[in-house]
């Protein structure tokens, strides 16, 4: 279990490299900023050195360009990684000030928002991807920002995670126990995989 900044968040990671490998190119970055929390997650394309350089440049640059627009990031990581194979990328910021979320992505880092109240208008909300890659030629981006509340936890899934997973997902563990359920039930042998899972506590006060 992690909390970090005044305990807006508490989150864990469950991660596998391939089998045969000895680097994982799905890596994350979670970290403060300002009056909330910055959560990245990058799968470098393919597997091995090549795709665990690819990722850890994409995250180098976020934590660099953290107090900028989320698209800007986004478009930093684009810039950095043109000589590189080349990512996919998810990035989320929880605001405790004012209890939002913005989140975008490029690729197929899913994100899902698990809602924790019974009477939220949707149980759990997806992140519409822009397809591409970070490092290519990168598509229109936009980020949608989404009201959150205590106990509201975000998802983020590799592509070593089978597709549907967030059907009917309850989780009533704590994150580092809800991520590690996620990836023992729905992790591929295929590929490297990781699962983030970071539940709001509340805004700031």
């Amino acid at each position: 279990m992690e909390v970090l900044n005044s305990n807006l968040v508490e989150w864990g990671v469950a991660e596998r490299r391939l089998a045969g490998e000895m680097l994982s190119g799905d890596l994350h970055k979670v970290m403060p900023r300002g009056d909330g929390v910055l959560i990245a997650v990058a799968d470098g394309l393919g597997h091995g050195a090549a795709a665990a350089a690819a990722a850890g440049l994409a995250l180098e640059t976020v934590e660099q360009c953290a107090h900028q627009p989320l698209v800007q990031v986004l478009k930093n990581c684009n810039q950095k990684l043109q000589r590189t194979r080349g990512a996919v990328l998810t990035i989320a910021f929880l605001n405790a000030l004012d209890g939002s979320m913005e989140w975008l992505g490029v690729g197929d880092v899913r994100g899902v928002l698990v809602r924790s109240m019974p009477g939220a208008k949707a149980l759990t909300e997806c992140l519409s991807l822009s397809s591409g890659f970070i490092g290519g030629k990168l598509p229109p981006v936009r980020a949608a920002t989404l009201k959150i509340a205590t106990g509201d936890t975000l998802v983020l899934v590799t592509d070593g995670i089978r597709k549907g997973f967030e059907e009917g997902l309850v989780l009533s563990a704590r994150p580092q126990k809800a991520a590690e359920s996620i990836l023992r039930r729905d992790g591929l042998d295929t590929d490297d995989a990781l699962v983030l899972v970071a539940t709001f506590q509340g805004r700031a006060r």
